[in-house]
C-alpha cells in the first residue's frame, strides 16, 4: 500500500510540473521561443563562480569575498557583488570587473582594468565558490569526527545509535575490512589521513548532489581539486617509502642487460611512480563530473525538444521522462558518491602499502 501511495504522490508532482510548465511556456509564447545554449549552460553550472547561485534565479547570488593584488602589488578586498554583472568596481585607484573576453582567456575570471583599457590578470585569492564548498566539507568532516570523539568519551566507548552509529559502521568497514587488511602493522599509523580522505571526498561527494546552499559546488569533478588529492597521497607514498622501495625503482632485480648501461627498467618504474596519481586524479575526476553532466542534460532535453519542436505540449511531455530519468541519475550518482570514495581510499591504501613492501617482509621474516 506505501509504494502505491508513493507512485501516486509521484505522479501527481510530476503532472503538476508538467502542468505548471505549460502555463509558463503558455504566458510566454507571444515572447517566441528562448534560445538555449546547452554548453554554456552546462560549463556555467559545473564551473567555479565568484558568486553562490540562489536556486531557480540566475540573478541573484549569494556574494563572496574578492581577495586581490594589483599590478602595482597593493591589496584589495570587496565582495562579488560588487563586480556581478560585468561591473566595473573601483578600489583605491585600481579598478576590477568579471571578464566577458573570450579572446583573452580570462572569461569568467577577476582582471584589472588598466587605463589603456586592457584586461591584467591579477594574484587571485578570492574565496570563490568552490573555495568555499571545500571550507564546510572539510567542517563537515571534522564535526563529525569530533562528535564521535565526544560519544565514546562521555558514554564510556558505549556503541552510538543513529547518525553516529552510521558513522560508526562506515569508520569500521573502511579501516578494519579495507586499511588494516592491507597495510598490517602500519594501519594506526597511516589509517587518519586514509579515513580523513575517505570522508572528505565522500562529504564533496554528497554536497555536490544537493542543490541549494550549501550544496551545489562541483568539487570532485574540478580537476584541480582531484590533482591535489591525489599529489598529497603521492607525497605521502614516496616521502614514507622504504629503502627496498626506493631499490626497486633504481636498481630494480632485473637481468643486468635491462637497467644498464640503458636505464629501460628504471624509466619504467619511475613513469609507474607518476601514473599512480594521475589514476587517482582522473578516475575521481571523469566520474564524478560524468555524473553531473549526464543530470544536466536530461534536465536540458525539456528544453532542447521544446525549441526543437517549437511547442509547449513536447516540452510538457519531455519533462516527464527527463525528471523521472534525472532523479534515477541523481540516485546513481549517490551510490557513486560512496565508491569513489572508497575506490579512491583502496588505491591510496594500496600505493602506500606498495612503499612499505620491504618493511613487511622483514618484519615477517624476524616473526
Amino acid at each position: 500500500m506505501k509504494k502505491v501511495i508513493t507512485a501516486i504522490v509521484a505522479l501527481v508532482i510530476l503532472a503538476l510540473m508538467a502542468w505548471g510548465y505549460v502555463q509558463n511556456a503558455s504566458h510566454n509564447q507571444d515572447k517566441g521561443f528562448v534560445k538555449v545554449n546547452p554548453k554554456e549552460i552546462i560549463f556555467e553550472h559545473l564551473g567555479d563562480a565568484y558568486g553562490w547561485e540562489v536556486p531557480f534565479s540566475h540573478t541573484m547570488r549569494i556574494p563572496l569575498p574578492i581577495i586581490t593584488f594589483a599590478q602595482d602589488g597593493s591589496f584589495h578586498c570587496f565582495m562579488s557583488s560588487e563586480v556581478t554583472g560585468g561591473d566595473i568596481y573601483q578600489s583605491s585607484g585600481a579598478s576590477f570587473k568579471i571578464s566577458t573576453n573570450e579572446e583573452g582567456g580570462y572569461k569568467g575570471k577577476l582582471v584589472q582594468v588598466l587605463d589603456d583599457g586592457s584586461e591584467y590578470r591579477p594574484w587571485d585569492f578570492s574565496i570563490t565558490k568552490n573555495v568555499l564548498g571545500i571550507l564546510i566539507a572539510a567542517a563537515l568532516v571534522i564535526l563529525m569526527a569530533m562528535s564521535l570523539r565526544r560519544w565514546y568519551k562521555r558514554e564510556n566507548m558505549k556503541g552510538p545509535k543513529g547518525v553516529k552509529g552510521m558513522l560508526e559502521v562506515v569508520v569500521d568497514f573502511v579501516y578494519t575490512d579495507t586499511i588494516k587488511p592491507i597495510m598490517g602493522k602500519d594501519a594506526p599509523k597511516y589509517g587518519p589521513y586514509l579515513l580523513t580522505a575517505f570522508f572528505f571526498i565522500l562529504t564533496m561527494n554528497l554536497l555536490g548532489l544537493i542543490v541549494i546552499f550549501p550544496g551545489g559546488a562541483n568539487l570532485t569533478g574540478n580537476l584541480a581539486v582531484t590533482m591535489v588529492l591525489a599529489l598529497i597521497t603521492f607525497a605521502v607514498t614516496n616521502l614514507t617509502g622504504t629503502s627496498h622501495y626506493w631499490k626497486e625503482i633504481f636498481w630494480p632485480d632485473v637481468p643486468t642487460a635491462l637497467k644498464c648501461p640503458v636505464p629501460m627498467m628504471q624509466l619504467i618504474e619511475f613513469i609507474g611512480i607518476l601514473t599512480k596519481p594521475l589514476a587517482l586524479m582522473v578516475r575521481l575526476f571523469a566520474n564524478m563530473l560524468g555524473g553531473h553532466m549526464v543530470v544536466i542534460v536530461l534536465i536540458l532535453l525539456i528544453f532542447i525538444f521544446t525549441d526543437s519542436f517549437k511547442s509547449v505540449a513536447v516540452g510538457a511531455g519531455t519533462s516527464v521522462f527527463s525528471v523521472f530519468l534525472a532523479l534515477f541519475m541523481l540516485l546513481l550518482d549517490t551510490l557513486v558518491s560512496f565508491i569513489q570514495a572508497y575506490v579512491f581510499t583502496l588505491l591510496s591504501t594500496i600505493f602506500i602499502s606498495m612503499a612499505h613492501e620491504g618493511k613487511h617482509e622483514a618484519v615477517e621474516v624476524n616473526n
